[in-house]
């Protein structure tokens, strides 16, 4: 069968540098840093006290009160960006058929402060178990689009892919094959995170996965640099409409970027550090490549995985040499969790919404925060470091991992 044209015709943004795609793209291209000491809690006994919060963030500006009081913060945030990107694909939802519009979601932890919470106020109480009744559908990871869904009354498929930090790279591949396929018209993908909380932050400490860069908390997340001492917590969403084509075409609508295709793979190594010398890494890039129909030489700009971690971004910059050759040094290739922070399941979302900005603008946006280089890192490759960079992208590319050996790549071509 002949596969359909899947388009990208809106996006929506809720970020740590900008709490709409707007601000998040003034934000990415201007060198923004998201991170800054934590707010929610006490950070006194915490190894780490800072992390890429949403700034100037009111719920209630955007979710009736008692609603948003049913909601986990990550629920929350996929309800506001979702709302944006379909508010900015102009989707008349009068007209459109909405058996066959569907919201594929991703989300790495789902509501883990809600979690938290009923079970300190357990732990708290007498023994009697006292939990509040909503507890359960604000937890569970799939009520960020089930209530996307209610709201819209989008009757399509309607689930959320859980692969850690792959997850919502993992949606957005689900979401083009669901066009793809002829069983959608429409889809609403993306994810959310709402992580910094005292187990988000306390569990990643544990793992010696985040930075202790205390004194400097804005310049912690820092990909690719000699001195990085690991990621950045960020929360927040990314939502993005995707469309068959002719679909799109015949409402007039504005079409961003066609999205040609996507990867997966397995590292099968550990259950937290990447394989040294990025074996499924190159993989899943070689496997998005193939499923696109492109050649390595097509790319013009990856958005790395790049979490700031010894030994995550050597691993993936060696992929890409591996995949790329000689053309890996024509390549922009860049980080935007040096602002954003590492948005968990969020954040392949985000990036992808990134690409898609920085092939409509013609920048690249940079990697911050680099002052020191390390030696296992190719200094042919123009990691865009410090400065957002000029470049005409008719092809760009998104790489997503999460822990488990989970990676997911998808890929965006401006449209012919």
């Amino acid at each position: 069968m002949e596969l359909k044209r899947v388009v990208v015709t809106g996006l929506g943004a809720l970020t740590p540098i900008g709490n709409t795609k707007d601000e998040f793209w003034e934000g990415l291209i201007s060198g923004k840093s998201g991170a800054a000491p934590i707010t929610y809690y006490d950070t006194e006994k915490f190894k780490t006290k800072f992390a890429c919060e949403l700034k100037n963030f009111n719920v209630t500006d955007f979710i009736d009160r008692k609603e948003s009081r049913r909601m986990d913060k990550f629920a929350q945030y996929a309800m506001v960006a979702a709302d944006e990107a379909i508010e900015d694909a102009k989707l008349n939802l009068d007209q459109v058929d909405k058996l066959r519009v569907g919201v594929i979601w991703g989300a790495g932890i789902g509501g883990l402060e809600t979690f938290q919470n009923e079970v300190l106020n357990f732990a708290a109480g007498d023994g009697t178990p006292r939990f509040n009744p909503f507890f359960i559908p604000k937890m569970i990871a799939d009520i960020a689009p089930g209530n996307i869904s209610i709201k819209h009354g989008f009757m399509g498929p309607n689930y959320t892919t859980v692969s850690a930090c792959a997850s919502s790279a993992n949606a957005i591949f689900d979401a083009l094959n669901s066009i793809r396929l002829g069983h959608t018209d429409v889809v609403v993908t993306g994810g959310s995170e709402a992580a910094v909380t005292i187990a988000g932050m306390g569990g990643f400490n544990a793992m010696h996965a985040l930075s202790t860069r205390n004194e400097s908390p804005e310049t912690a997340s820092r990909p690719f640099d000699g001195t990085r001492d690991g990621f950045v917590l960020g929360e927040g969403a990314g939502a993005l409409v995707l469309e068959e084509y002719e679909h799109a075409k015949a409402r007039g609508a504005k079409i961003y970027a066609e999205c040609i295709g996507g990867g997966l793979s397995s590292d099968a190594y550990h259950m937290t550090a990447p394989h040294p010398e990025g074996i499924g890494v190159i993989a899943v890039m070689k496997n998005c490549l193939k499923n696109a129909g492109l050649k390595p030489e097509d790319v013009d700009h990856i958005n790395t995985h790049g979490t700031s971690t010894p030994l995550g971004d050597v691993a993936e910059l060696k992929a890409i040499s591996e995949v790329f050759g000689s053309h890996a040094k024509n390549i922009n290739i860049n980080s935007t969790k040096s602002m954003t922070g590492h948005l968990l399941g969020a954040a392949g979302a985000i990036e992808a919404i990134s690409v898609i900005l920085a092939m409509e603008n013609g920048i690249i946006p940079p990697t911050i925060n680099h002052t020191t280089v390390d030696e296992n890192i190719d200094p042919e490759l123009n990691l865009t470091l410090n400065k957002a960079q000029k470049r005409d992208i008719k092809v760009g590319m998104s790489n997503t991992f999460g822990f488990g050996g989970h990676n997911a790549c998808v890929v965006f071509k401006k449209l012919d």
